[in-house]
């Protein structure tokens, strides 16, 4: 992540929007949950997509790139993360380009931390 000094490339903030937008809003890519989450109860599976959609604690730790694609928090006593990654369009490679939504995929990805 850039510094005082140094400011953040255009496209760094081009996939932050995109991430951001993507995972407040769930539309724009695909959610997938692991089998660990699918076996929470459904009210714990909604607190967590709710706690997932209202992240914002990003801090150069988690958030060493400043893409805003990782999340980690803990609730009712487990610790979750969520990830997004960028694809090509077909899903079979990483994006050549994660800052054009015209040539990239969005996969946001939840799981208990265990099964990391």
């Amino acid at each position: 992540m850039a510094d005082a000094n140094c400011p953040i490339p255009r496209n760094v903030l081009a996939i932050r929007r995109l991430n951001d937008g993507f995972r407040t809003s769930l539309s724009g890519g695909t959610m997938v949950t692991t089998r660990g989450i699918q076996a929470l109860p459904v009210e714990a599976q909604t607190e967590v997509l709710k706690a997932v959609v209202t992240f914002d604690d990003f801090t150069p730790d988690n958030d060493p790139w400043g893409e805003h694609d990782f999340g980690a928090f803990t609730q009712g006593g487990e610790k979750f993360f969520w990830k997004i990654d960028c694809y090509d369009l077909r899903q079979e490679y990483g994006s050549p380009d994660p800052a054009n939504p015209e040539v990239t995929t969005r996969v946001l990805t939840i799981m208990l931390a265990s099964e990391y």
